[in-house]
C-alpha cells in the first residue's frame, strides 16, 4: 500500500516538475531587443575606440551598456574597452579632449581629473579580471594592469 501511494505521489508530481521546463538561472537570460541594442553600442564603441580614437565617446557607449544590460553576451569586450578608454584618456591620449566627459551631479556639471579616469580604468579591467577569470580579454586587461605599474620615459 505505501509502494502505491507512493508511486502515485510520484506520478502526480512528475508532471509538475517536467512541466517547468528546467528552472533557469535569471543571470544568463538575455532579452533579445536589449542584446541588440547593446550589440550595437559595442559595434558603435569600437569603431570610435579603434578607427577614431574617440575614447571618451567609447567610454560612453560602454558606460551605457555596462549600466542598461550586465547580463551581455560580450560584456567582457565592454569593460576592457572601458578600461583601457579610461586609462588612455587619463593620459590624455586620442583625439578627443578629456575635459569632454562630463557627467552631471546634482544638475552641476563636472569634468573628471586624470586620477580619476585612471581609477575607474583599473577598476573595469580588475572587474574584467574578477569576474570574467576565463575571459580572452584577461591578458590584455592584465597588461594594461602591469603597464601603469612601470614608469614612463
Amino acid at each position: 500500500m505505501k509502494i502505491l501511494l507512493l508511486l502515485l505521489a510520484f506520478l502526480i508530481i512528475a508532471p509538475a516538475i517536467y512541466a517547468q521546463g528546467g528552472v533557469k538561472d535569471p543571470a544568463t537570460l538575455r532579452d533579445p531587443d536589449l542584446e541588440r541594442d547593446s550589440y550595437h553600442n559595442l559595434e558603435v564603441a569600437r569603431n570610435y575606440f579603434k578607427l577614431k580614437k574617440a575614447y571618451v565617446a567609447a567610454l560612453k557607449r560602454c558606460e551605457e551598456s555596462t549600466a542598461s544590460n550586465p547580463n551581455f553576451a560580450k560584456f567582457e569586450e565592454v569593460l576592457l574597452m572601458a578600461g583601457q578608454s579610461s586609462l588612455w584618456l587619463a593620459d590624455k591620449q586620442g583625439k578627443q579632449s578629456p575635459e569632454l566627459y562630463v557627467s552631471f551631479e546634482g544638475g552641476e556639471k563636472r569634468t573628471l581629473t586624470s586620477q580619476q579616469f585612471r581609477e575607474m580604468g583599473v577598476d573595469y579591467l580588475k572587474k574584467l579580471i574578477n569576474d570574467y577569470p576565463n575571459s580572452p580579454f584577461v591578458k590584455q586587461a592584465q597588461e594594461e594592469l602591469r603597464s601603469l605599474e612601470t614608469p614612463k620615459p
